[in-house]
């Protein structure tokens, strides 16, 4: 299972983890994904969303 949310396609960020003495190190932060139970087109399907979208469907 790849970690994209299914809605929007948000995937993992990467960047640099900065240290006091301003080394540079890679860092990769994932995406807050969850398994949900949603309504899209009128069908309740499962599926794999970040918390964003969970939040923005309840609405």
């Amino acid at each position: 299972m790849s970690r994209v949310c299914e809605i929007c396609g948000k995937g993992a960020m990467t960047g640099n983890k900065v240290s006091h003495s301003n080394r540079k190190a890679n860092k990769t932060w994932q995406v807050n994904l969850q398994e949900t139970t949603m309504e899209i087109d009128g069908k309740v399907k499962k599926v794999t969303a970040c918390t964003k979208c969970i939040k923005t469907n309840k609405k």
